[in-house]
């Protein structure tokens, strides 16, 4: 069993674009600027938020953290995202989810010009995704793509099982599997909550994403031996022994799971900051197109 270390592969990939910025800066052209927006007192989505505004500043990028009452209107926050698709100086928009139940997500993520969607979550983006067109990729499968990229794992002729699936991981994740590429060229089977039999699609993975956002959920039971485990999971659970108040658990049960497993992910440390990374590479990229 080997551990697939996110830690390690995020910050091999946030020091070549360190490399990257310091070669525009001496060229005179632009650095890309980040622009995060933050609803809200979520203390989930305010770590997430300041893991990226962190990861700006290290590599050299410019970053801007914009934070919000959760009793913004949703036309003051579109308002406000068509100021910044104007802002010449801003390449990349994010905008924390999840928003208030008054907001919705579909009109937000509309809201946002594809050019700076380095979410990967406009429809135009996702539309070239599913065409195998060039587009930013949704960060988290574009960071677990990164992460079978860097260790070398050939998955193709793999059999693919994924479950979740929404439009953030599981969807897209099975679009970019089944792709003609490496990694890729797997064959997918997309399960949910409704899907007959879960462990026993499970059981027939070469390559498991558990994304369903249920801690622990997947077991030894569910696994084929030699299997690789992705889990995408995380989820604060109440622990008294830790400094915090509470410790994080991802999809799989991790101990079960691992003797079993080629491969796997760690939660902490595994698909997280590759998330992150992906980020990154989205905001250059979007950069780079203007440069």
């Amino acid at each position: 069993m080997q551990i697939l270390d996110g830690q390690l592969t995020s910050r091999l990939i946030r020091d070549e674009l360190k490399l990257k910025v310091a070669q525009l800066i001496t060229e005179g052209k632009k650095t890309p600027h980040l622009a995060a927006v933050l609803i809200g007192n979520n203390g989930a989505s305010e770590t997430y938020v300041a893991a990226k505004v962190k990861a700006c500043s290290e590599i050299g990028f410019k970053s801007s953290l914009i934070k919000l009452e959760d009793s913004i209107s949703e036309n003051k926050l579109i308002q406000l995202i068509a100021d910044l698709n104007a802002d010449i100086d801003v390449d990349g928009i994010l905008v924390q989810l999840p928003l208030p139940k008054h907001i919705s997500d579909e009109k937000i993520i509309n809201a946002i010009d594809p050019s700076k969607d380095v979410d990967g979550f406009h429809p135009i983006n996702i539309g070239r995704l599913v065409q195998g067109l060039p587009a930013f990729v949704p960060a988290t499968p574009h960071g677990i793509m990164l992460l079978l990229e860097h260790y070398r794992i050939d998955t193709s002729g793999m059999h693919a099982v994924i479950v979740g699936r929404s439009n953030i991981v599981g969807r897209p994740m099975s679009i970019l599997l089944s792709g003609n590429t490496n990694p890729g060229n797997c064959t997918v089977t997309l399960c949910h909550s409704r899907t007959r039999d879960l462990p026993s699609f499970c059981r027939q993975a070469d390559i498991l994403v558990a994304a369903l956002g249920k801690p622990e959920f997947v077991t030894a039971d569910m696994v084929k031996p030699g299997a690789i485990v992705i889990d995408v999971g995380i989820t604060r659970l109440p622990d008294a022994s830790k400094k915090s108040g509470f410790a994080l658990r991802g999809d799989v049960h991790f101990q079960e799971v691992a003797p079993k497993c080629s491969f796997i992910t760690p939660v902490p440390g595994g698909v997280g900051p590759m998330t992150i990374a992906a980020l990154m590479k989205n905001t250059f990229a979007a950069c780079s197109n203007k440069n």
